[in-house]
């Protein structure tokens, strides 16, 4: 049933069918000619994989993202950001890292963190002299932040599918995201000085302070998002709803680069956004269920266990398993099918549910940036206006930085476990 269940997905979808429909149909497939339930089910189960309260926080953040980047809050991080960085060999994609990390600690989205940073920092990129593909490839990679530093969309589906605590996924995932920040730095640094491109002259440095003044209530946002989950003032979910407040509140009041016109079309994105989101939720909803019910990942738990003999064995397999897997299904739909299935099977193994939630995380975000269906690749290719042929050369070694992260993060846990220890989580 399940090869029957993935064989029809795979071919759907190689017939370029939406994710979620493809899915679905897969889900259907099963409920229908398997399991021989009713297909009342169908709905049913849908309905119940989008009754969880904390995945109403996706629409909240998705908004805040739009909210920021079309109000003049996303233009004054990167101004600042490139106050300090732009004068340096590779310092303008040095602050695209950063700007992604900053953007990301608020939007929990990397393809909204794509958009909105790249239609500034891609055509400044290559003003500076860098090709326009690694400028494209380096945008879609340093988005990839989004789903690592928190909050993060992902993390919310991992741990309402594996029930672990979203706030300790939260917190967990600075040290990963970090970490894929610092190497990406350093791979910027060493490259720009290998093929002598780039750098601005000092003298075209905007002013620290000046863009400071004009970057501090677009800086305290993240401040009040993240500061108030981790200081217990509000829920992650609640979060959601303070930083789209906080966003419209400086972009329509103090900024007022955003007119009320411009607001109703980033609602009607946002809107847009979240249901595509929700749409793939419920239909792997259906799908995690029929396999559930047939007994398929207790199946595959018990086959795991005499397969590997130990979490080093069991982490490298599922590590290769994912990575195949995020280059052909959306992150957010692979968690939720993959998630149920895998996470107690690590548990067995005594691998924390957190650390295992940001290995699964980390190694998904991959296929953000991996073709075929890489989401951040066609957005950056669509902000650049250029093929994915002009960016594979560029993207290779950025893939190879990643999967370097991606090591660590699975091999040292320290990675996540310290900021844990250092924020007070459980």
């Amino acid at each position: 049933m399940l090869a029957a269940m993935i064989l029809t997905m795979v071919v759907l979808l190689i017939l370029a069918v939406p994710v979620a429909v493809a899915i679905g149909l897969a889900g259907l497939l099963g409920t229908a000619a398997f399991a021989n339930l009713p297909l009342i089910v169908v709905p049913q189960q849908a309905f119940i994989a989008l009754d969880k309260f904390p995945l109403a926080a996706i629409p909240f953040f998705i908004l805040a993202g739009n909210v920021m980047a079309a109000g003049g809050i996303s233009s004054r991080i990167v101004d600042l950001v490139d106050s300090l960085l732009g004068g340096t060999r590779g310092g303008l994609p040095m602050s695209c890292v950063v700007v992604c990390m900053i953007f990301a600690a608020v939007s929990g989205s990397s393809v909204a963190t794509t958009y909105a940073i790249g239609a500034i920092l891609i055509p400044a990129m290559v003003r500076q002299g860098y090709p326009i593909g690694f400028a494209a490839s380096l945008q879609a990679t340093s988005a990839e932040l989004g789903v690592l530093i928190p909050p993060s969309i992902p993390m919310i589906l991992y741990g309402v599918s594996a029930s672990a605590p979203v706030g300790d996924l939260f917190i967990a995932g600075i040290g990963p995201g970090l970490l894929v920040a610092a190497a990406l730095i350093v791979y910027i640094g060493v490259w720009s000085r290998m093929t002598d491109t780039g750098g601005m002259p000092a003298a075209e440095r905007k002013p620290f302070l000046a863009s400071l003044r004009r970057a501090a209530l677009a800086l305290l946002m993240p401040v009040i998002v993240l500061g108030g989950i981790y200081g217990g003032v509000f829920t992650p979910t609640e979060a959601s709803v303070v930083a789209v407040a906080y966003a419209l509140l400086v972009s329509l009041l103090v900024y007022r680069e955003l007119s009320l016109r411009d607001l109703a079309e980033v609602v009607r994105r946002s809107a847009v956004s979240s249901a595509i989101i929700f749409f793939i939720i419920s239909m792997a909803g259906l799908f995690s269920f029929v396999i559930t019910r047939a007994g398929i990942p207790a199946d595959i738990g018990a086959w795991i266990a005499e397969t590997f003999t130990g979490p080093m064995t069991f982490l490298l397999a599922v590590n290769v398993l994912l990575f195949v897997i995020g280059m052909f299904v959306e992150t957010s739909a692979s968690i939720v099918v993959i998630a149920p299935i895998l996470a107690p099977v690590a548990a067995s193994y005594g691998i924390h549910p957190v650390h295992f939630g940001l290995i699964m995380i980390t190694n998904l975000a991959l296929g953000m940036i991996t073709p075929p269906f890489g989401v951040n690749l066609f957005a950056a290719c669509a902000v650049a206006g250029i093929g994915l042929e002009r960016m594979i050369r560029h993207l290779l070694p950025l893939v190879a930085v990643i999967l370097v992260c991606l090591a660590l993060v699975t091999y040292v846990p320290w990675i996540t476990s310290l900021p844990l220890a250092l924020l007070g989580g459980r």
